[in-house]
């Protein structure tokens, strides 16, 4: 059964927060809300009560930018796999769609925390991997898939005709990729891309399990300390949901940008 062209909806679900628009009103004062929230609180309550409130906050204090390391590095890996997938899955070469194909199949199929946990200790036997490293290549690996797909059908939205004019131009079938293709696909591309990046921060709260010091790390190893379970974990998750939101709205205005420059 064809689909109407004309009335052709995409229903986009992510892992990531989501992303406030202008055209939707009740979720950007939700978000604005939200932000308001989170901000009084992770002020009023080390105010309000410095032990342990405060204290818990400057202890995983230094775990924010471990957090911010490992998410960057991992999604900048990401983001070559994924296009490396994405291409792979599309390309006509049977060896390479198939290679694209199988690694998008097995890497979807095993949880994140497996993957950390095989690289920190299965492989280390072998390679000798570093917990950092370990936990930037586990979580490149697993959104490489993720983000491989979402590259495959950004880049397989495009209209066949700009292939074809591309190549009546004289460009040849790199060229036509990197500067007609794949600029135009970039606007289908980033909602998902920056949904993967939101969920891919969250995410890396699984990092703690092979003894990285992350913000969940920090947070549990003070609870060891001071047994005050409900007011760590509060603090750390309003960590977590400012800086949600912040990236949400970083998204949300990147694509409105794009989104302009393109029309």
């Amino acid at each position: 059964m064809k689909a109407d062209e004309s009335k052709h909806t995409t229903i986009v679900i992510g892992d990531g927060a989501a992303i406030p628009r202008k055209k939707d009103r009740g979720l950007l004062n939700a978000w604005w809300i939200s932000l308001g929230i989170a901000v009084f609180f992770i002020i009023f309550l080390p105010v309000y009560q410095p032990d342990p409130y405060w204290d818990a906050l400057l202890f995983i204090s230094d775990g924010i930018f471990v957090t911010f390391q490992v998410t960057v590095f991992s999604i900048l890996g990401a983001l070559v796999l994924g296009l490396i997938t994405g291409l792979g899955r599309l390309s006509k070469n049977r060896v390479f769609s198939l290679i694209a194909s199988t690694y998008v199949e097995i890497v979807r199929g095993i949880p994140l925390i497996v993957q950390l946990v095989y690289f920190y200790y299965a492989l280390a036997k072998f390679l000798h991997l570093q917990g950092m490293v370990a936990a930037v290549m586990a979580m490149s690996i697993c959104y490489g898939a993720y983000m491989g797909e979402v590259f495959r059908a950004g880049i397989d939205s495009i209209d066949k005709g700009q292939k074809e004019a591309a190549r009546s131009l004289g460009f040849n079938g790199r060229q036509t990729m990197a500067l007609v293709i794949l600029p135009q696909a970039w606007r289908t591309i980033l909602p998902p891309v920056g949904n993967e990046f939101i969920a891919l921060l969250k995410d890396s709260s699984l990092i703690s399990v092979v003894a990285i010091a992350d913000i969940f790390r920090r947070g549990r190893e003070f609870v060891a300390v001071d047994f005050t379970a409900f007011e760590t974990y509060t603090m750390v998750a309003l960590v977590y949901l400012i800086f949600t939101l912040i990236l949400s709205k970083i998204v949300s205005i990147m694509e409105q940008r794009l989104s302009h420059y393109v029309d």
